[in-house]
C-alpha cells in the first residue's frame, strides 16, 4: 500500500511517501481501507516533538518510535477482520475513535496507558490501516470526507464544552474559532449546549460564516481594544473561555471573564509558555481546565449530535495522499476555516 511515514524528529521534509505491505489485522482487531482523512495539530506537534515539555516526545515520554504514520482523523470501510471479530463487520462504514486505554469508563483519556492512534500506533496517511473492532463506531454521516473531521478535534471540542458545564444563555468566548477544534466549539456551545459565543478570528472577512456556525459576535485578536470590544458585545464580563491559541490570547480571556468564571485550554498554537499573575486567579474565583480529547460515552454523544444536524462538518481544502507535505504546510497558514483533509483514494 502507499503510505506517508515520519521518518524522524524535524520539519516536513521527514514526511516520507513509501510502499510498505498491507497490515495484518490481530484476532481483535479489522483492516480499515481509509477513505479520508482529516489533518490535525497533534501529528504536526508529534512530528516537531512539541509535546516534549524537558524533551521531544510524542504524546508518551518515552517518544515515537519512527518511522511512524500519522493521522487520526480516520474514515473508511472495515474490509477484513481478526479471527476473534465478527465477519459481519466486513463492508461497515466507520469512523476511528483516536486511543486505547486502559481506564475505567469515563476516565479513559486520562489513563497512564493512554495510546493515539498516528502517534503510538500507524495511523491514516495511508490505504489502509488497523484498529481494534470496539474502537470503530458507525459513520455519523453518509460522506466518508464529511464523517473524518470530527474525530480529534470534535471529541477535543466537546469534551471542552461538557467540561466547564456549560449553560443555556451563557456567555463563552472561543479563541481560534475558524480552525478545526474552535469551529467545532462555537458550534457545539452555541447549537448543542445554547450558549451565546463570542468568536474570536483574525480576518473578519469571515464573519458572516462564524454566525452561521452560530456565534453571536465576531471580533478580530487583531484589534488594539479587543478586551473593551469584548466586554462592550457583552453588556460585561463572560461566563467562561475555549482557547486554543495559549500565551496570544492568556491576558485578554482572564481579564475579560467574570468573577467566578472557567478558563479551559486545549492549544496553545499562539504560544505555550505565559506570563501568570496568581492573583488574578484567587482574587476572581477562576478555575482553569486543561482538556485534551474526551471518553467514549462523549464522543458516541459527539457522533448522535452530528447525526441530527446540530453540527456540520466544516471543511477548508482537501489534498491527495501523496501531497501530505503540502497538507501540513497549508495546515499551518493562518486564516483557514475548517479542517484540511486527505483522501488516498484521490
Amino acid at each position: 500500500m502507499k503510505a506517508v511515514q515520519v521518518t524522524g524528529y524535524g520539519d516536513v521534509d521527514q514526511l516520507k511517501v513509501v510502499e510498505i505491505p498491507i497490515p495484518e489485522p490481530k484476532k481483535n482487531e479489522v483492516l480499515i481501507k481509509v477513505k479520508a482523512c482529516a489533518i490535525n495539530n497533534t501529528e504536526i506537534w508529534m512530528r516537531e516533538g512539541a509535546y516534549g515539555t524537558g524533551s521531544k516526545s510524542g504524546w508518551r515520554p518515552e517518544g515515537v518510535q519512527f518511522p511512524r504514520i500519522p493521522g487520526s482523523d480516520i474514515t473508511g470501510e472495515i474490509v477484513k477482520v481478526g479471527k476473534s471479530v465478527e465477519e459481519s463487520m466486513v463492508g461497515k462504514d466507520v469512523v476511528l475513535f483516536p486511543f486505547t486505554s486502559s481506564g475505567e469508563e469515563g476516565y479513559e483519556h486520562i489513563s497512564e496507558d493512554m495510546s493515539f492512534i498516528g502517534s503510538e500506533y500507524d495511523g491514516g496517511y495511508a490505504e489502509y490501516v488497523v484498529w481494534p473492532a470496539e474502537l470503530c463506531f458507525d459513520m455519523p454521516l453518509s460522506s466518508y470526507k464529511e464523517s473524518a473531521v470530527f474525530s480529534v478535534s470534535g471529541l477535543t471540542a466537546w469534551h471542552m464544552v461538557n467540561q466547564i458545564q456549560v449553560q443555556p444563555g451563557e456567555t463563552v468566548m472561543v479563541t481560534g474559532a475558524n480552525g478545526g477544534v474552535g469551529s467545532l466549539n462555537v458550534q457545539i456551545a452555541s447549537k448543542v449546549f445554547g450558549a451565546k459565543v463570542i468568536a474570536i478570528i483574525g480576518d473578519l472577512d469571515a464573519r458572516e460564516r462564524m454566525k452561521e456556525l452560530g456565534a453571536t459576535h465576531v471580533l478580530s485578536y487583531k484589534s488594539d481594544n479587543l478586551a473593551e470590544e469584548i466586554l462592550e458585545v457583552n453588556g460585561g464580563p463572560i461566563d467562561s473561555v475555549l482557547d486554543v491559541v495559549g500565551d496570544a490570547l492568556f491576558a485578554t480571556s482572564l481579564h475579560v471573564l467574570k468573577k467566578g468564571g472557567k478558563f479551559c485550554i486545549s492549544g496553545s498554537a499562539g504560544g505555550q509558555k505565559t506570563n501568570l499573575d496568581f492573583r488574578t486567579l484567587y482574587l476572581k474565583h477562576i478555575t482553569m481546565y486543561g482538556s485534551v480529547l474526551g471518553t467514549r460515552e462523549e464522543f458516541q454523544d459527539m457522533l448522535n449530535a452530528i447525526s441530527e444536524g446540530k453540527i456540520k462538518p466544516v471543511i477548508d481544502k482537501t489534498f491527495p495522499l501523496n501531497k501530505a507535505k503540502e497538507a501540513q504546510v497549508y495546515f499551518k497558514n493562518k486564516g483557514k476555516l475548517g479542517k484540511i483533509v486527505l483522501l488516498p483514494e484521490e
